[in-house]
């Protein structure tokens, strides 16, 4: 593999956490594997391994730019990922806040619902480590 695929995929698990990643590389087939190379080089190798911004900031702009496009199937695996990216819940609700008023509340509220599930679902996962 090329030395952008080493990178994306370090900074993949910087940012999604082995497990996910472990996952992903498990369910990848013969069909979907050039795919999974393009977006492991292009954007975990090139765009999150930039560091014109931080972690934090990407997080942000990601989250608010899936709410805004309706590409809400990502919003739970990036709500996750700000357990690693420093972005916090109010970092979260500023993005979409921003969504709302530049892209449409609708598209802002379906976000939000799927932010505050994941937030919930992560809580209760920690509760259950804790015992």
């Amino acid at each position: 593999m090329s030395d952008r695929y080493d990178k994306g995929m370090q900074v993949r698990r910087k940012v999604l956490g082995d497990a996910h990643v472990d996952r992903a590389e498990r369910a990848k087939t013969p069909f979907d594997e050039p795919f999974q190379t393009l977006i492991t080089e292009g954007a975990w190798g090139t765009v999150w391994a930039s560091d014109g911004i931080s972690l934090r900031e990407r997080s942000m702009l990601t989250l608010a730019l899936l709410a805004a496009t309706g590409n809400f199937e990502e919003i739970p695996m990036h709500i996750r990922a700000t357990a690693r990216t420093g972005a916090s819940k109010q970092d979260v609700l500023e993005a979409f806040q921003h969504v709302a008023i530049y892209a449409g509340v609708p598209r802002a509220n379906h976000a939000l619902k799927l932010a505050k599930a994941t937030y919930a679902e992560m809580e209760a996962d920690d509760e259950r480590h804790d015992r």
